[in-house]
């Protein structure tokens, strides 16, 4: 039996993207409760806000139920491995989704899982991410190929996903990223054979023009907090300001995957101004997760 889990957002084709979003943007009565009488395992080795209260919500709203694990509660590869957690888990639940601090523990998770694997998080890719970072650009910008998108600041997990989707979807991609934190040329020939069109500055203000969305996310994530100050040096000159934003296209909008961090990565009149979708692109990792999860249980739009 084959089974279709969600890793990383290079994995899906653009009809599957658009198949998960389409679900995303149906409502729940219309989904018709394929998780009733299932559990769902939400393995958290990293905590988060967004992703745990999304994502039980959304088991729910799919007539499931969750269970809530921290990661020192199992011990991947301490107490267990992480094969054996994995199928233990496939014993209760219709889907197993876990936020790891390695990718390579989702992959071999995948490997022996009978059921839906869902990343919700690793060092590598955060897809649930790039789809609610989706959903909120086609409901507010357009449709994806018709776009510019901008990324200012560290190319990261979040990065990576973001920029899958886009080009998968037929848009281009502009990365502005300090050397040393930008995509490798490796990775950039990688992207570029997924589709749209891509280019990588290593400035900020190049990195914005003709852009119809700005993202940007903190330049100190969860593990690199020994990192701050030198962080802080390296990135002061990508901090997304009103000046910034207006040389992107006009109207553009700014778009944050939070938590954030006003007047560090983003200034507070840009976060908190009129151009900004960051609450709504927050509120979306809900309807996105419940869109991931009905297409993995086999929902159609």
């Amino acid at each position: 039996m084959t089974v279709t889990h969600l890793l990383n957002i290079a994995d899906l084709g653009v009809g599957q993207i658009n198949e998960i979003l389409a679900l995303s943007a149906q409502s729940v009565e219309s989904l018709n409760a394929p998780l009733q009488g299932q559990g769902v395992a939400l393995l958290f080795e990293k905590p988060s806000n967004r992703t745990r209260h999304s994502m039980e919500i959304a088991v729910v709203q799919l007539g499931g139920h969750p269970v809530y694990t921290m990661g020192e509660e199992v011990g991947l590869d301490v107490r267990e491995s992480v094969e054996d957690v994995t199928k233990i888990l496939c014993g209760y639940h219709a889907i197993v989704a876990a936020r790891v601090f390695k990718h390579s523990f989702v992959e071999r998770m995948a490997k022996v899982s009978t059921k839906p694997v869902i990343n919700m998080l690793s060092d590598y890719s955060h897809p649930l991410q790039a789809f609610a970072d989706a959903l909120t650009m086609t409901q507010h910008v357009g449709a994806l190929g018709d776009l510019t998108v901008a990324w200012v600041g560290d190319y990261n997990n979040v990065a990576r996903s973001l920029t899958e989707i886009v080009l998968i979807s037929g848009g281009r991609m502009q990365l502005g990223c300090p050397l040393g934190y930008n995509a490798s040329p490796l990775e950039i020939e990688r992207l570029k054979a997924l589709g749209g069109s891509i280019e990588q500055f290593d400035n900020a203000q190049e990195a914005v023009a003709k852009a119809h969305v700005v993202h940007t996310d903190t330049w100190i994530s969860m593990g690199q907090e020994e990192e701050s100050s030198k962080r802080r040096k390296i990135f002061a000159n990508f901090c997304v300001t009103e000046d910034l934003m207006s040389a992107a296209s006009k109207g553009a909008k700014f778009m944050h995957c939070m938590p954030a961090h006003r007047d560090e990565e983003v200034s507070a009149g840009v976060f908190d101004g009129a151009a900004s979708l960051a609450i709504e692109q927050g509120h979306n990792r809900l309807h996105s997760a419940r869109g991931v999860m009905a297409y993995l249980k086999g929902a159609k739009q």
